[in-house]
């Protein structure tokens, strides 16, 4: 049997978009790690896919640590339950040591030396600042230099090996807040395994290539993985073969519209090459804004990526731009108000006017 892009879409839909609707925490278990670089994505992911879900909830879930936010994996900021964090914080560990040795020119010393150094380091809070005079003082001690500090790769490898967690010293979560970090110890060691059974949960079906390109743990451990589950494949319409687990979910259409955050996981979930499920690749390339790395956020119509949407300001009153693609679907205001009103409770503002526009791309 050849999965198509729609069989793939709906598999992984089942996932991202459950019927249940549990506290907090449990909603990041079932849907998985949500990309944060942007500090409200967490808040607006969790709104499309859970209706109701307020941005008190949500952060009152990262100030009581049952949902917690650090540097990992690809070297983005993932919003994660500690459980799953420690996943990621092992991926991290495997995928990222080579280029961090290389990086730091480490001779005398290993980058697992630095690590474990930093996180006793960090057993309180640390600002950046504290935490680039540690990794100055660190290299100056173990390697008799320091070449790296005062660029931007010594700040983020001053903190970013996935064993610290931030949180905001001024602001609230859902802002751009400078963060302060400070060590998560796990409380069960994982294994790169178990970085790919968290992907196949949450986003399977999988490539090896896609699960490469989410952990960054490189194509030879992930085919070794693969080999220890021993999971059966399928191939899909790129003649890529897809695994799943044994118990997955049937697959579920997602009617309707859904604002997405920017980073949303339908996109960054999967290798570039394989988003077809979800989107044509000129809209995924027009939402990609490539001068700053940026990406505009997702409408979802259908279950289907057909163009982006925005509220313009800052303030507690914006009115809400939609912009489909034109050749999709124009979605209707009447479909905007569930969305409408899972973006206001997510971040605490009122939308004063909607706006439909389309785009030929």
């Amino acid at each position: 049997m050849t999965l198509t892009w729609e069989d793939l879409a709906g598999l992984a839909l089942a996932r991202q978009f459950p019927a249940t609707t549990p506290e907090v925490p449990g909603m990041i278990d079932l849907v998985g790690p949500v990309q944060s670089q942007t500090a409200r994505s967490p808040f607006l992911g969790l709104a499309a896919r859970f209706p109701g879900v307020t941005r008190d909830a949500v952060g009152a879930a990262y100030e009581d640590g049952t949902i917690v936010r650090g540097s990992t994996i690809r070297g983005t900021v993932h919003t994660a339950t500690p459980e799953q964090y420690a996943v990621l914080g092992a991926a991290t560990r495997v995928g990222q040591r080579t280029l961090r040795q290389r990086m730091l020119g480490l001779e005398r010393s290993t980058v697992e030396d630095l690590w474990a150094d930093t996180e006793r380091f960090a057993a309180d809070w640390r600002s950046t600042d504290e935490l680039q005079e540690h990794l100055h003082r660190w290299l100056l001690a173990h390697e008799g230099r320091d070449d790296v500090t005062g660029q931007q790769a010594g700040r983020y490898l001053a903190f970013g090996h996935g064993g610290l967690v931030r949180r905001p010293v001024n602001g609230d979560w859902a802002g751009q807040g400078a963060p302060v970090y400070r060590t998560l110890l796990p409380a069960v060691p994982a294994t790169p395994a178990d970085a790919v059974h968290l992907h196949l949960r949450c986003h399977g079906p999988a490539s090896r290539q896609d699960l490469a390109w989410w952990s960054k743990l490189g194509l030879r451990v992930v085919d070794e993985v693969l080999d220890e589950l021993g999971l059966d494949g399928e191939v899909g319409p790129d003649g890529r073969t897809y695994v799943d687990l044994p118990d997955a979910p049937a697959p579920r259409a997602v009617d309707g519209v859904r604002l997405l955050p920017e980073f949303d996981a339908l996109m960054c979930g999967y290798d570039p090459a394989a988003r077809e499920r979800f989107a044509e690749p000129a809209h995924l390339r027009r939402l990609w804004i490539q001068n700053n790395g940026m990406v505009l956020p997702p409408l979802l119509v259908d279950g289907r990526i057909t163009g982006w949407w925005r509220a313009a300001g800052s303030g507690t009153r914006r009115p809400l731009e939609v912009v489909w693609f034109a050749g999709t679907r124009r979605p209707r205001k009447a479909e905007l108000d569930g969305p409408v009103a899972g973006l206001e409770a997510a971040l605490g503002i009122t939308v004063t006017d909607v706006i439909l526009t389309r785009e030929r791309v």
